[in-house]
């Protein structure tokens, strides 16, 4: 009876343990972001799993698709909103931070059509990489390339003005993404 009520025990603790694991870190808190580019307009996109349908990017003559990021999709403590910009006149778009530029800073430089897009951690954490935001050197096309991304390519494209946004998740398959949250 002992034995039988340890073994008990034992197993409600351990499925407990791990029902409270899996309701504090959850996929569907989570959402890969994805850098598009566009051979015809030389412009990189930053895209959130679920803003567009792949055809539609396709489409769109958006090619190379590339995982830069995993982050969440709902607001949360230290996290901060990254919203979508469009600038109609040179077919920019910047995936900004909410405590990066004001929207009236936005408008005025020529930005329209804010969309939210995702939420990342502005703490640095266990398995976090910052992301930084680049600005080609020529024009006002900005990139979001994570610290881990092929900086030299960018350079050697032109982007040079480097600036901190926000910490994203590693998007290797490796990384235990739930040790982190």
């Amino acid at each position: 009876m002992k034995r039988s009520l340890v073994l008990f025990s034992t197993a409600i603790a351990a499925f407990a343990f791990s029902h409270k694991a899996l309701a504090q870190n959850t996929d569907a808190d989570l959402v890969n972001v994805w850098q598009w580019y566009n051979t015809v307009d030389k412009q990189y996109v930053t895209v959130a799993e679920g803003e567009f349908q792949e055809g539609q990017m396709l489409a769109w003559k958006w090619k190379n698709k590339k995982m830069l990021f995993v982050a969440y999709r709902n607001p949360g403590p230290d996290r901060v909103a990254v919203y979508s910009w469009t600038n109609p006149v040179t077919k920019d778009q910047a995936s900004i931070a909410e405590d990066e530029f004001t929207d009236d800073q936005m408008l005025k430089m020529g930005y329209t059509d804010k969309k939210l897009q995702f939420y990342a951690s502005n703490k640095r954490g266990p398995n976090t990489i910052p992301v930084y935001r680049w600005r080609i050197t020529r024009s006002s096309d900005w990139v979001n390339i994570p610290d881990e991304g092929d900086t030299e390519a960018y350079l050697k494209k032109g982007y040079h003005y480097k600036v901190f946004q926000f910490y994203g998740i590693p998007r290797s398959v490796d990384v235990m993404i739930y040790n982190q949250l």
